[in-house]
């Protein structure tokens, strides 16, 4: 599978569909995409996949959207954008990086900590009271956010 990673471009249009697929709600996307560093994967001039990093304290990003089109996924495309935003993480004096993923997202989990993540905390109810609809994953009521950081 051919593929690149490059930076966002002002003319490529938002792939909301990815977006979507790692947050359902475009009120939350539209909230932090402006302030994020985004690159995308791209094969035959269509992007695949998607992350968004976000500077959010000193010496620490958050990566808080992670997607790849569900026909690319298990191609190893998720685990090169999550170096690839650890990587910029890093160039920019970053000690640690983030990233938060539901209880239920089991696949996700176990990509992050497989690349190094560690489960550092739990925030109950998170997808209750941030979002209007009820979320179920891999047969799963997602409910509590599990953070989990690495060190750079």
């Amino acid at each position: 599978m051919e593929y690149t990673i490059r930076s966002m471009e002002k003319e490529d249009l938002v792939p909301y569909d990815l977006l979507l697929l790692a947050d359902p709600s475009k009120a939350v996307i539209d909230e932090y995409l402006p302030r994020g560093q985004i690159s995308v994967a791209v094969s035959h001039g269509a992007i695949i996949g998607i992350v968004v990093l976000l500077h959010t304290r000193p010496q620490t990003y958050e990566i808080v959207n992670l997607a790849v089109k569900e026909e690319y996924q298990g191609k190893g495309i998720g685990r090169a954008l999550l170096r690839c935003a650890f990587d910029h993480a890093k160039d920019q004096g970053a000690l640690t990086i983030e990233i938060g993923t539901g209880n239920s997202s089991l696949d996700q989990l176990g990509l992050y900590q497989r690349e190094g993540f560690r489960i550092t905390g739990i925030d109950r109810d998170f997808f209750i009271k941030h979002y209007p609809d009820p979320i179920i994953e891999n047969g799963i009521p997602c409910v509590d956010m599990l953070r989990l950081s690495k060190e750079v």
